[in-house]
């Protein structure tokens, strides 16, 4: 297996095996040119196995111990236990997942929404979870920490990173988007700023780190990578979107035990 790929990695969470994929080292080409791992995708599924068999690879896990949720923008958490029958006939629909066992790699795709890696190193238990503004907003990140403190892990002792996102300086949102946050906490406000004109500039990652130390997480940080801003490193939904693409590619993050 060639070794092309360049994931970033992040102090907070070594010596545990992880890493926020870029779109180098991928067999996609097109619109989708790199590491595309976005089953959903309409990419050729063909390349989207190559990417992924690459990723478990470097991962040091089998294709099939790569394991991912059929994300759906929730807070719902999925823990995987000793009781854990894998691999799924059907993903479920969750945007976290959690173990204590040992050789599983555990995986997000993300296309601008952060991806976030948990670790407890001295419990032995990881995380990975999905969180977009919706999944964020509705608790998906402290609900990861809750799943991780049930296995075991205790939330001083948590370390975690968001990955590569759209930055603040890209996410323009309307005047209604921000409702929803004011109507969850009045304090919100501070993760606004003015646009263009009725505009509205929204800190994705800024909130996230606000929700992780709700969260009670000895650490966390973000890796200050925004997807929208580097189409030579980042697939971005909201780039594609802007540049009428028919589809977009998912790079993907993931950590092991």
């Amino acid at each position: 297996m060639p070794a092309l790929l360049d994931p970033l990695t992040d102090d907070l969470l070594l010596p545990l095996t992880h890493g926020f994929f870029t779109r180098r080292g991928g067999a996609s080409s097109g619109i989708f040119q790199g590491l595309n791992c976005g089953q959903g995708s309409s990419d050729q599924s063909e390349a989207v196995a190559v990417n992924r068999a690459r990723v478990a690879h470097h991962m040091g896990v089998a294709p099939t111990d790569l394991i991912g949720v059929h994300q759906v923008h929730s807070a719902d958490v999925v823990t995987l236990d000793a009781s854990a029958s894998l691999p799924w006939a059907v993903a479920p629909r969750a945007d976290a997942i959690v173990t204590d066992r040992p050789g599983l790699a555990l995986t997000v795709l993300t296309a601008d929404c952060q991806p976030v890696l948990f670790a407890d190193r001295t419990a032995g238990v990881i995380g990975a979870a999905h969180a977009g503004w919706r999944g964020a907003l509705s608790g998906v990140l402290g609900n990861t920490v809750r799943a991780m403190v049930a296995l075991g892990a205790r939330a001083h002792r948590i370390t975690a990173v968001i990955g590569p996102a759209i930055s603040p300086g890209a996410y323009e949102v309307d005047p209604d988007f921000r409702l929803a946050f004011l109507a969850d906490d009045a304090g919100h406000a501070r993760f606004f700023s003015p646009g263009k004109g009725q505009k509205l500039m929204f800190d994705l990652p800024a909130f996230g780190l606000h929700q992780l130390a709700r969260a009670g997480v000895g650490q966390a940080r973000w890796t200050g990578h925004c997807t929208y801003g580097d189409p030579a490193q980042f697939y971005s939904y909201r780039r594609s979107f802007h540049e009428h693409e028919a589809d977009y590619g998912r790079q993907i993050s993931g950590i092991r035990l």
